[in-house]
């Protein structure tokens, strides 16, 4: 759809007022709530801080909260520049999102679609408010490539529980076509726009990770164009480097800055494995979406009903709180909490590193690491967040079975560290460390730790278990509470 109506601010304009209200979908480029509401007249743009998400949320996050306000000024500023605005309130979306429409005479509201129980909860709240009042509404799509991931079934008619064969019918999904952003937006006068406040006005002074992400739409379709020219083409080789073979959009896909539909497409338009590679990685987002979708009941527990309450986790708090601060003396997976704790954000092979250390190696429960993850990654996304943990569990979708799951951080360093770019950057007590010692440190003799300046069990931890050892508990672990799988030797 193209331009909206142009007219200028002052008054209400012609035809229909409709609120647009923006949740995660922090855009105006291929927004179809958007493209709609512009296309029948007068738009309210709206953005509502749920005091439910602020306060009492399950995954409250610092971390994205700074990054959603940074998100918000750019989209307020984007709106301004179309002669429009975005209105800020805080409070129940079930109730203000009624005084909006009275007091704007809007007859109709846009939003789209998400995924998550709590996000379809607040929703129904938010109908049921609305056609109290005689007020319409349409949840559009625009979070995923697909409409709704959650409806692509087998033939069967069941929803998928394995990724492979969901990639290949999400493959054949038609898509829509693409909404263009309105060239101007008539929004109706006489409503107090609020003001944009501070992440300590929120409640969370002090709490937040640094990120190395520039916040919003202006930036996200900057840091796509300069991938997609640069990037894009080794993705395939460089990926799985945590040194620098992400492309870094995750955060920017997250928050709504970018349009999956419009990578996907854009991605069609390169040749190459990294291309098709990278779509790989955007519908496994959505098969993740699917999953909670139809299976809402894995926010909370496993997805193999064999595993719910038959895996025994240990309880240790000072384990816990080693590896949450990068103090393991396994320098990959110190290397990736560092990195988390510093900048909100986490190579996805280092994600896969620490999560399997965390359960396999330490005995603890993956709803921990979920929820540190949660509370800390810019990117955190629930969806995929829990999906990746239950993955890396061996207690999820994954058909692998579970000894086939269970990461070597030493050599999960030497294969994709191998240089020591990655944790010598962000573990800098091992940085004069040769490379052979690197990945085991512990190894060195006294007079190279005194020349590297770093005595191990001082300086920088010794390690806090035995790899070997941990990984002999956790398949007897596992196999005591599952079976042992076909093929175990």
């Amino acid at each position: 759809m193209g331009a909206g109506i142009i007219h200028p601010v002052t008054g209400r304009g012609n035809g229909e007022t409709s609120i647009v209200w923006f949740r995660r979908d922090l855009r105006l480029h291929d927004l179809p709530a958007l493209a709609e509401a512009a296309g029948s007249g007068n738009v309210l743009p709206c953005f509502i801080f749920d005091e439910r998400l602020l306060g009492g949320a399950r995954f409250v996050s610092p971390t994205r909260v700074r990054f959603m306000l940074g998100c918000l000024s750019d989209l307020r500023q984007s709106l301004q520049d179309r002669g429009s605005e975005l209105v800020l309130r805080r409070g129940s979306p079930e109730s203000l999102m009624v005084d909006l429409a009275s007091a704007c005479n809007a007859t109709h509201v846009h939003w789209t679609r998400d995924v998550s129980p709590w996000s379809l909860w607040r929703d129904r709240r938010v109908e049921t408010s609305l056609a109290d009042a005689g007020i319409g509404h349409t949840a559009h799509p625009g979070a995923y490539v697909v409409d709704d991931p959650g409806s692509i079934l087998s033939a069967k008619g069941t929803p998928y529980t394995v990724y492979s064969p969901f990639y290949k019918t999400w493959l054949e999904v038609e898509r829509r076509e693409l909404e263009d952003p309105p060239d101007a937006i008539t929004t109706p006068g006489g409503i107090d726009p609020g003001e944009l406040p501070s992440l300590e006005e929120l409640g969370f002074e002090g709490k937040a990770a640094g990120t190395a992400f520039e916040a919003g739409e202006t930036a996200a379709r900057e840091a796509a164009r300069s991938y997609l020219n640069v990037g894009l083409s080794g993705y395939a080789e460089s990926r799985n480097s945590p040194s620098g073979g992400s492309s870094r959009l995750s955060p920017y896909i997250r928050w709504g800055c970018l349009s999956p539909l419009e990578l996907e497409i854009k991605l069609g338009l390169r040749d190459g494995e990294g291309p098709r590679v990278f779509r790989r990685e955007l519908a496994w987002r959505e098969f993740y979406a699917s999953v909670l979708g139809n299976f809402p009941e894995v926010a909370a527990l496993e997805f193999q009903e064999r595993y719910r309450g038959t895996l025994e986790w240990h309880s240790d708090e000072k384990l816990l709180d080693a590896w949450k601060q990068g103090r393991t003396g396994y320098p990959l997976v110190d290397a990736g909490m560092r990195e988390l704790l510093r900048d909100g954000w986490m190579h996805n092979r280092v994600r896969m590193v620490v999560a399997s250390f965390l359960t396999k190696d330490l005995h603890l429960d993956w709803r921990e690491g979920e929820k540190w993850f949660m509370e800390r990654l810019v990117d955190g996304d629930m969806a995929s967040n829990n999906g990746g943990w239950q993955w890396v569990t061996s207690v999820g979708t994954d058909p692998a079975p579970y000894f086939q799951r269970m990461f070597n951080p030493m050599t999960q360093q030497e294969r994709f560290d191998p240089k020591g770019e990655y944790v010598r950057r962000w573990v800098p007590e091992l940085q004069h460390f040769s490379d052979e010692h690197l990945v085991r440190p512990w190894l060195a003799d006294d007079e190279e730790q005194e020349r590297c300046r770093c005595v191990i069990g001082s300086d920088y931890p010794a390690p806090i278990v035995d790899h070997a050892e941990e990984r002999r508990l956790a398949i007897e672990r596992y196999r005591a509470a599952a079976g042992p799988p076909a093929g175990l030797t």
